[in-house]
C-alpha cells in the first residue's frame, strides 16, 4: 500500500483533521484509490469503508 499519510499544513488537510503528532491523518480518497470502498483489516475482522453521495463516512463490519 502506498504512503496515503500527508503532512498537516498540507493545503488539503481538512481544518478539523487531528494533530499528525498525535494520530495519523488520511485522506479517504487515497485510502479507497479514488473509489468508494476500502477494505480495513483489523486482526482477523474485515470492515468496509465507504464513501456515502454526500460525502460522509461509513465504517461497517
Amino acid at each position: 500500500m502506498k504512503d496515503t499519510r500527508f503532512e498537516v499544513s498540507d493545503p488539503d488537510t481538512p481544518r478539523n483533521a487531528h494533530d499528525a503528532r498525535s494520530a495519523p491523518v488520511y485522506k479517504a480518497l487515497d485510502l479507497t484509490d479514488g473509489g468508494k470502498r476500502a477494505q480495513i483489516v483489523l486482526g482477523d475482522q474485515i470492515y468496509t469503508l465507504s464513501i456515502t453521495r454526500s460525502g460522509k463516512l461509513i465504517l461497517t463490519k
